[in-house]
């Protein structure tokens, strides 16, 4: 069962729950209208007009995962928010761009960053932080391609119903995580029919040196390492993230 913490302001919902995870418990939810340092994956900023999005980071203690197996959550949190957003919003479009970014089409709909302490080998505590664009309809820094829910549907979104339908979810598919291997796969497949540009067809990458190339999703290994199918050669190579991106609108994204 979540517990709820709001914060008027505060720099980031990650930094302030691992701070606190050894005095609070499993499924504490910390979120604010205000968030001056929120950070993403590669160390980028995230756009959040105060009061109109949800920015909030959620504890899960001793979730029954291994170590080598966390990419699991990773695709449960993902799936979660997928799933909340696909109750809201009429028609297709809503997927997630590996690993786990989530997106309307090519517009970047929702952030998630996720932090895990280890314990030997399995995974003592997650801490999953989450940026939604839910209500903002003008956003101003240099985000190439943002979009949130309000510009998608039209209509606002109640703040509050939808954290909370967002974090029951992310406890459910995480427990997923924890179960025999036929639900850790099927959560599995799950994961890849939602996969942004899993549809055989080549598409743009890029590699950190700047080089291009066009390849077709094969893929993803349980560790989420991204396999892909490069369409000069036909052979298939296997990427860990930040060792390649998408290319969209020529932005490496």
């Amino acid at each position: 069962m979540a517990r709820y913490i709001l914060l008027h302001e505060t720099a980031s919902t990650n930094t302030y729950l691992k701070r606190m995870a050894a005095l609070l418990p499993s499924g504490t939810v910390v979120y604010t209208h205000r968030q001056t340092a929120g950070r993403g994956q590669k160390g980028n900023s995230w756009e959040a007009e105060p009061g109109k999005n949800l920015t909030f980071s959620m504890l899960l203690k001793q979730p029954g995962v291994a170590a080598a197996r966390q990419f699991c959550l990773s695709e449960a949190v993902s799936l979660a928010i997928v799933d909340a957003i696909d109750a809201r919003c009429s028609g297709d479009g809503v997927t997630v761009k590996w690993p786990n970014d989530i997106y309307w089409h090519d517009r970047k709909l929702c952030g998630i960053l996720l932090e895990l302490s280890l314990m030997g080998s399995v995974i003592d505590y997650m801490v999953a932080g989450v940026g939604l664009n839910v209500n903002q309809e003008r956003f101003v820094s240099d985000a190439p391609n943002p979009v949130s829910l309000k510009q998608i549907t039209g209509s606002d979104t109640g703040l509050d119903a939808l954290l909370r339908d967002v974090c029951s979810r992310i406890e459910l598919l995480c427990a997923q995580c924890a179960q025999g291997p036929e639900a850790v796969a099927a959560l599995h497949r799950r994961y890849l029919s939602r996969l942004y540009r899993n549809d055989g067809k080549p598409h743009p990458f890029a590699k950190p040196s700047g080089e291009r190339f066009e390849a077709t999703i094969s893929g993803v290994m349980p560790d989420g390492m991204l396999v892909l199918r490069h369409t000069d050669t036909g052979h298939e190579h296997t990427y860990a993230f930040k060792e390649v991106s998408h290319v969209i609108d020529s932005c490496v994204l």
